[in-house]
């Protein structure tokens, strides 16, 4: 069996091979991931990219690609040159596109490699064309306008004459070739007046834009304003292309905006590794932060904020809670790097060995719930798995293919 590569083709493997050691892991739901992407599509009735950015939100670009690839997405949406590097790597071949900044000088990489990239300044336009002309490549770019996000773009909320001459301009510069223009809404995800009324700003804004730069004889090629809340919320606005983020791993975008169709996909889970019984006055973990009052039944479990368990949820009133044999099982003292503590005085029958859900659908804790507690947003929250965690995949409630970080080489 070959070692912890993202395989080419889906293979079966057990959870006690040499492969995969059951202490902390997350489960991806491939089916979940595909239905969330089907669902996704009939809304939107157009072509949506699929957003792997941040290893696809951490749960495994290349494994993520590959399960969506074939159910026709129109591409992938990176933030970096070593991420779109990644896909073409691991023989992936729909399109890809770069959000966010490549410096000028890998213009030959991004053209040879055939990754498309964000062009957000005439200054950085420049740059790109003459490493592109330098190196005797054309680069496929998409123009990135910024209508009121405020990051990179050309500012046509500012002024609008003045980008859309820069944008102009770009289609003059050699080396480079201009298939697309796009947009980042800010405020999508809420349903505060304000902020739709923002929404729709930034949405007529995007719409001048491309107008006017096909008044004046300019391909726009293939336009994208529309990010996860925006395109199931505006399915109308969908231009020529939508780009599907973290609903894809059936999450929501805020607690303001939910679509109940959406399937989670991740779940981490870990093991109990050992059970004893707490007496009263007795404390665990750093700084003694619970002490039993009366004995308590106590189980140490391999996940920590290493692991991407925030430290917010020791134990205290709204911390974490996980899931031993269906029943809830709260954090108790401080989460570890490595372990935490957790209750399981009603849990007679939590042995060592025993699977925990730490968070998932069916959990006593979800990542919404999760986020919630930690003052965060769930985005966060699966982005901090960290990769020395594996990731199991699964397709019809079965293994069928594993990714091991530690492992690798």
């Amino acid at each position: 069996m070959a070692r912890n590569r993202h395989p080419d083709d889906i293979e079966v493997v057990g959870l006690n091979t040499d492969r995969f050691e059951k202490h902390c892991w997350a489960e991806i739901d491939l089916d979940a991931l595909r239905a969330n992407y089907e669902y996704i599509h009939r809304q939107v009735g157009g072509p949506v990219c699929a957003v792997v950015k941040a290893d696809a939100y951490g749960h495994g670009a290349v494994a993520v690609a590959r399960a969506l690839e074939p159910a026709g997405v129109a591409g992938f949406a990176v933030s970096c040159l070593g991420e779109a590097r990644h896909l073409r790597r691991h023989g992936i071949t729909r399109p890809v596109m770069i959000l966010g900044y490549t410096s000028p000088a890998f213009a030959a990489d991004l053209a040879n490699s055939h990754i498309t990239q964000a062009l957000f300044s005439h200054e950085y336009a420049v740059a790109l064309s003459q490493a592109a002309v330098d190196a005797g490549v054309t680069v496929d770019c998409h123009l990135k306008v910024d209508t009121g996000m405020g990051r990179i773009g050309f500012a046509v909320r500012s002024g609008f004459e003045q980008a859309l001459e820069e944008m102009e301009r770009c289609y003059a510069l050699p080396g480079l070739h201009i298939t697309g223009v796009f947009q980042h809404f800010a405020v999508a995800d809420s349903t505060e007046p304000d902020d739709e009324s923002y929404t729709e700003e930034q949405h007529a804004l995007f719409v001048r834009t491309l107008e006017a730069l096909r008044a004046h004889g300019h391909d726009t090629g293939t336009t994208h304003c529309a990010n996860s809340a925006a395109q199931l919320r505006h399915p109308e606005w969908r231009a020529g292309m939508t780009r599907a983020g973290i609903i894809l791993y059936g999450l929501n975008p805020s607690p303001q905006v939910q679509f109940d169709a959406l399937r989670p996909v991740m779940t981490l889970k870990t093991v109990i590794t050992q059970v004893k019984t707490l007496q009263g006055g007795q404390s665990v973990c750093y700084g003694r932060t619970y002490t039993a009052e009366a004995p308590r039944r106590v189980a140490t479990v391999s996940v920590g904020y290493a692991d991407g368990y925030p430290r917010l949820l020791s134990g205290s009133a709204g911390g974490g809670v996980m899931t031993v044999h269906g029943k809830a099982a709260p954090v108790l003292g401080r989460v570890c790097m490595d372990q935490t503590v957790i209750d399981v005085t009603d849990i007679p029958e939590a042995a060592m060995g025993d699977e925990v859900t730490v968070f998932g659908p069916g959990g006593a804790d979800t990542v919404d719930t999760i986020a919630q507690k930690a003052g965060t947003i769930n985005y966060e929250v699966v982005c901090g798995i960290s990769r020395r965690v594996p990731r199991l995949y699964m397709q019809g409630g079965q293994p069928v293919s594993i990714w091991n970080n530690l492992e690798e080489g």
